[in-house]
């Protein structure tokens, strides 16, 4: 008698070490720092920049260009093709002492990802959840005795990042970051798109 557990339907997180070099990390945190004013609505402690893309900024621009491929890469993963892939949207995040990122996910896009630009305390890493149920009664099997895994653990907690590191996730995925008890933490979000999808002949263009 053999007994096998099968990943069925499995959600791809990447994880690039060292994505970017740290001259670019420092030089696009020190820039992009000074244009967060926008304030965030849920938390006085974490503050955006507007929407960039890379024809705002060089260092932008360096930027795309070495998260791009990863993002073919990973497209990959979700469409089963190597398709071209756009940024669509870039911004800078920075959350000081106290601050939170509530709960949310990506509109208008298909992978999300992170670029880590300072160095991130660990009650601050990002942590994916899985989406709010329905209005039905549900039942839970949760107490101090529970072996929490993939299966049936509602949250995740990200692995601790290190200045430079990229992760991608589908932009459907909800994630929020805790309150940040240590020191600032500013990060690079980004939205991408890709050049079309097909779906038997019928194919939908993206243009940006």
């Amino acid at each position: 008698m053999s007994t096998q557990v099968i990943d069925l339907f499995p959600t791809p997180f990447m994880r690039v070490g060292g994505a970017l070099p740290r001259g670019l990390v420092d030089a696009l945190a020190a820039h992009f720092s000074a244009q967060a004013v926008q304030d965030n609505s849920s938390s006085p402690h974490l503050s955006h920049t507007r929407m960039l893309t890379p024809a705002d900024s060089p260092l932008l621009v360096d930027a795309a260009g070495l998260i791009t491929p990863h993002l073919g890469a990973y497209g990959e993963l979700l469409f089963g093709e190597r398709l071209g892939w756009s940024l669509k949207e870039m911004w800078v995040n920075v959350l000081d002492a106290g601050g939170r990122q509530a709960m949310h996910n990506h509109a208008n896009s298909f992978i999300s990802g992170v670029v880590y630009l300072t160095p991130t305390h660990p009650s601050a890493q990002t942590v994916f959840m899985k989406s709010p149920g329905g209005h039905d009664f549900a039942f839970k099997n949760d107490h101090a005795g529970v072996r929490m895994g993939p299966y049936n653990a509602d949250k995740w907690v990200s692995p601790a990042p290190e200045p430079g590191d990229l992760v991608l996730f589908p932009s459907y995925l909800m994630h929020a970051v805790p309150p940040n008890e240590g020191a600032r933490r500013i990060t690079l979000a980004l939205n991408a798109i890709p050049n079309r999808l097909d779906s038997w002949g019928y194919a939908i263009r993206f243009a940006g």
